[in-house]
């Protein structure tokens, strides 16, 4: 954001998420190469694999399948220490395909 974005507002979650839908499809586009696709691109984008992005959380990782197409399935506790949240604990992980 710095770079391309330096007068948006970091705190604010739909620019947070914007820039993670940007750079989810980023790769998904990657993926699919030359062959630009309806059935390629809804391939790739069940196809995302440990994609670490910028604004998730260290560990915290992307991944799709054919039969699952929820992105995040990892979550780390946080408890306030009287001024901010501080993670603790290690990263949850739902079930894989």
């Amino acid at each position: 954001m710095d770079k391309y974005y330096p007068s948006g507002d970091k705190t604010d979650q739909l620019t947070v998420y914007g820039q993670s839908i940007a750079a989810t499809t980023v790769q998904m586009l990657k993926q699919c190469g030359d062959e630009l696709t309806r059935e390629n691109v809804m391939k790739q984008a069940a196809s995302l694999r440990h994609l670490e992005l910028p604004m998730l959380l260290p560990g915290i990782t992307i991944n799709t399948s054919p039969t699952n197409f929820v992105a995040i399935r990892q979550a780390q506790m946080r408890r306030f220490d009287g001024e901010r949240y501080v993670p603790f604990g290690p990263i949850l992980t739902g079930a894989m395909d």
